[in-house]
Order: structure tokens, then sequence, then C-alpha cells
């Protein structure tokens, strides 16, 4: 078991590098120069010259390869072309504010999910079972910036309950931060709770079909309690990995609801970026997301192992 579990972490390493390995080329073979595109186009050729140099573009690609990983290991993303400012001062607190609304949401979203998901196996086939599906696969279908416009349209512009706009800041009180990060919260929510749902209800429907299922209804057990002891420990694999994938999403994929409501996580960052594009603030970026997904999904393969 432990050697296996040795063996899962090895591969999530090894994908982490192959990834930051594929985000520094595709960074790299972007159409037009980014000494230019910072620069200007009223900029020399000796200023072009020597802004290349102090960017090691003059280099092969592989030495500054080496280079900038060497670094991300040492905790240093270098400094950003816009404005010169250390990465990590600037990406720590994004980081922060786009965990705080991942976990906001998660703390929702995941109780919600797999609660309805047992729930819609419980009664397979009835109406509630029916009325989730179809309002499941609507909300998995509907793109996340028109949920988000949505919600904008009925409470915060109709009902004016809570703010358009998403500023949270440092020394922000907990309350307060929780009352502005509620709109883009719930449409991460409103996505992730139909999906885990779904695959909730898949996954223990998929045991109830098996023989020794049939045998504890033989046996006189109830439908809730089979669906308790016996099908939800053995569904318990495939619905950790699910909620992995959904934690992860909640980090990864917030870039358009930040954007939507100007949340200021690294989603934002990101975007920023590249209409600016600073290469560096967006190699870090790309490889923080990734950072997340694959030890999200390291330890979603470990604790189904176990």
């Amino acid at each position: 078991m432990l050697r296996l579990i040795a063996t899962r972490a090895a591969l999530g390493v090894l994908t982490l590098l192959a990834v930051s390995a594929l985000i520094f080329i595709c960074t790299q073979i972007l159409p037009g120069d980014v000494a230019s595109a910072v620069l200007g186009q009223q900029a020399t050729p000796e200023a072009l010259k020597v802004f290349r140099q102090e960017l090691g573009l003059d280099q092969p690609a592989y030495i500054r390869y080496f280079s900038w990983l060497l670094g991300v290991l040492h905790g240093d993303f270098g400094r950003a072309l816009t404005n010169q400012r250390d990465i990590v001062e600037e990406l720590w607190p994004r980081f922060v504010n786009t965990l705080f609304l991942a976990c906001y949401a998660a703390l929702l979203a995941v109780p919600l999910g797999v609660g309805l998901g047992i729930l819609s196996a419980l009664r397979e086939g009835k109406l509630s079972d029916r009325i989730s599906n179809i309002l499941t696969l609507i909300a998995i279908s509907v793109p996340e910036f028109f949920v988000g416009y949505i919600l904008i349209i009925l409470f915060a512009i109709d009902l004016a309950w809570f703010p358009s706009l998403a500023t949270v800041f440092e020394g922000m009180g907990a309350g307060e931060r929780l009352y502005v990060a509620t709109l883009p919260a719930v449409t991460l929510v409103l996505v992730v709770t139909a999906h885990m749902l779904r695959m909730t209800r898949s996954s223990v429907l998929s045991i109830m079909s098996t023989p020794y299922v049939e045998m504890a209804f033989l046996k006189g057990l109830t439908r809730s309690r089979v669906v308790a002891r016996h099908a939800l420990p053995n569904a318990a694999g495939p619905i950790i990995s699910v909620v992995a994938l959904d934690l992860a999403y909640l980090v990864v994929g917030v870039v358009v609801v930040e954007n939507v409501f100007v949340y200021p996580g690294v989603g934002q960052y990101m975007v920023d970026a590249v209409s600016k594009r600073d290469v560096p603030v967006v190699q870090a970026c790309g490889l923080v997301f990734a950072a997340v997904f694959v030890s999200l999904n390291t330890m979603a393969d470990i604790l189904a192992i176990l």
C-alpha cells in the first residue's frame, strides 16, 4: 500500500514537471515579440536589444526554462514586466482571495451535491429524482458567466441585496468578506453542485446493481439502509474523485467568474497579464493553477486507494 501511494505521489510530481514545461513552451511560442509589446512601437532597436538581454531572451530556450524552474523551486517567480514588482508579492494575496472564494463555495457545494445525489439515488425514478435530473442538466449546460450576469441582474440590480462587484481587500472583516463574495460563490455552487449530484447519483446506482446489494434486499433490508450501509461505502472512491475534481475546478475554473464580478483573485490577475503580454505573470499563474489541480487529483487517487 505504501509503495502504491508513493508511486502515485511521484507520478503527481512528474505530471507537474511536465505541465511546467508545457506552460513554458506555450508562452514562448506565442506570436509577436514580448519586448516590442512591453516597450511599445516607438522603442528603438538599441532599447529592444538591451531589454531582450535583461529578460534573457538572447539565451537558448532550454537554458531559460531551467533557470525559470530553478527560481520557482526556490520560491522566486521573477518580476512582472509591466511594473517590475515581485510576482510572489503580487500573487500571494490574490491566491488567498481565490482560496477564500473556493472554500466558501466548497462548504456549500460539497454537502449539497453529495447529499442531494444520495437522496436522488434513494428516490430513483420518482418525481423528485426526475426534477433534479432536469435542473442539474440545465445548470451544467449554462455557462458560468451567464449565470453570474443573471444573478447580478436579480440580486444586485433588481433586489439590491448584494453588491454587483465583489471587491475585497486586506483587513476586511470576515462577515463583510462573506457578504461581498456571496454572488460569485453562488455562481460556482450552482455549476459544481449539479455535476457533483449527477456523479454521486450515478456512482451509488452503479453499486446498487451488484449481486451483494441484491442479496441485502433479499434479506429484507430497507432501501435507505442498503444505500447507507452497503452501497455508499463502496461508492466512496468515485465520489471522492468527483469531489476532488470539482474542488480543483473551484480554484482553477474561477477565471471567468472572477472577471464577471471583478474579484481580485489569481484568475483576474492572469487575464490582466495576458492583455498586457506579461509572460512571467502568465507563467506563474498557470503553474499555480496546475499545482492545485495536480495536487488535488493526486490526493483523490491516494484517498480512493485507501
